[in-house]
């Protein structure tokens, strides 16, 4: 009898045992899903983060690649009733090929160099990541930011101010005025007793324009042509000066800044331009409470081909609009951006070559703008334009800006009188 007892107490320990493991193991298998399930979350959350915080990798750099018309044959799928009258372009292979490549790796098949460029500190490829595109531009070409070739101060010398910069408000020599320079226009500078009054800023600035490369210029207004196009007298400040002065004439208040940094910085070097750009802003925007728009003007390395566009018979310096995908924020300036480059596209349509995104591998990726959403870089023609074509490209913009303007101030006055 008791030999049966012990028998049965036994048994009931195995049983208690085998129901221990299976509870352990299930435990076990349990915890390791869970493991797993959290890991797999958290992978997921930093591929949404960086998917929707980079250019590179947004759908708008597919949306950019390819023709609104193949998205009116999309919504025509859909919607039977809705008939698309834009031009379709066909979906290649190639396009395909080419968005999965860099969506998946950082290497552009349109750009051998990015082949390289991971694996040789050195060498940096074109990063520019098209974000908006511009009618008729080709998407394998992008801004080109090229190291100037050769530094020489025109006097040979420096300032003894240290890294300070001088005021940011002054214009500089007179003898550079765009008025006495050969140009076209296709609008006067001042509206006709015939037309309707021009509304004003006043007094108040609230554009401000800098250039962070204030030196480059162009080929064809150097004498010397075998130097890198940079000049310490004719050069992008002209441009920059010109569009402050259109904008004016369209009664949007205008500071310009054409600082020469390689003279106000003792010990100049060019690979801290936009950190000496930074202080000119932040100068700015502490001097002055009606600033919002804010462009730091360049001239790009790209050649003639690339950057010209004839207009009614007349030629243009295109522009390209840079978003730097460092700023966490870019989107905001990404959105300022494009509402210039679709006003471009209206009036003088193929003037803008898009809007590209560009991350820290080959630049700045910053460009000040972090420092108001209604900040950008704006690239006007390349090394072969001329100044005349520059400003017409200019006077172009200062409308389309000042329109801008004028719209975000009606809608702010109707949404105001609302709210009353």
């Amino acid at each position: 009898m008791k030999r049966k007892i012990m028998l049965l107490d036994i048994g009931r320990e195995s049983r208690r045992m085998r129901q221990l493991l299976v509870t352990g193991r299930t435990f076990a298998l349990l915890s390791f899903c869970s493991m797993v399930f959290f890991v797999l979350l958290g992978v997921a959350g930093m591929a949404h983060q960086q998917t929707t915080a980079s250019p590179v990798n947004s759908m708008k750099g597919f949306a950019a690649a390819v023709s609104s018309g193949f998205f009116g044959d999309m919504l025509e799928m859909e919607m039977p009733a809705f008939q698309s009258g834009l031009e379709t372009e066909s979906f290649t292979t190639k396009q395909i090929s080419v968005l999965l490549m860099r969506a998946l790796t950082d290497i552009n098949p349109s750009d051998p160099m990015s082949l390289l460029a991971g694996e040789l500190p050195g060498l940096s490829a074109n990063d520019a990541i098209l974000i908006r595109k511009g009618i008729g531009t080709d998407t394998a070409v992008g801004p080109e930011d090229n190291t100037p070739i050769t530094y020489d101060p025109s006097d040979g010398h420096h300032t003894d101010s240290g890294t300070d910069v001088p005021d940011t408000g002054t214009d500089g020599d007179e003898n550079n005025e765009p008025d006495k320079l050969p140009v076209q226009t296709d609008k006067p500078a001042k509206p006709t007793d015939n037309e309707v009054d021009q509304p004003t800023t006043g007094g108040a600035k609230v554009a401000f324009i800098y250039h962070s490369h204030n030196r480059e210029s162009w080929y064809p207004e150097l004498t010397d042509k075998s130097k890198d196009p940079n000049s310490s007298t004719k050069n992008i400040t002209l441009v920059g000066k010109r569009l402050a002065k259109m904008l004016e004439a369209n009664g949007v208040g205008a500071q310009h800044s054409d600082t020469d940094y390689p003279t106000a910085i003792k010990d100049y070097r060019w690979e801290l331009s936009y950190k000496y750009s930074m202080k000119t802003v932040k100068e700015a925007i502490a001097s002055s409470k009606d600033l919002k728009f804010f462009f730091d003007l360049h001239r790009d390395s790209q050649k003639r081909k690339y950057t010209t566009i004839d207009i009614d018979g007349k030629s243009y310096a295109q522009v390209y609009f840079i978003i730097g995908h460092k700023n966490p924020n870019w989107q905001k300036n990404e959105a300022f951006a494009t509402k210039i480059h679709e006003a471009l596209d209206k009036k003088y349509p193929g003037i803008s070559r898009g809007i590209w995104g560009k991350t820290a591998a080959s630049g700045n990726a910053e460009y000040n703008q972090s420092l108001a959403e209604d900040n950008v870089l704006i690239e006007v023609g390349g090394v072969d334009n001329t100044l005349q074509e520059s400003y017409r490209t200019a006077d172009a913009l200062a409308e389309v800006i000042a329109d801008i303007y004028w719209k975000e101030e009606k809608a702010s006055a109707a949404a105001k009188g609302k709210a009353s």
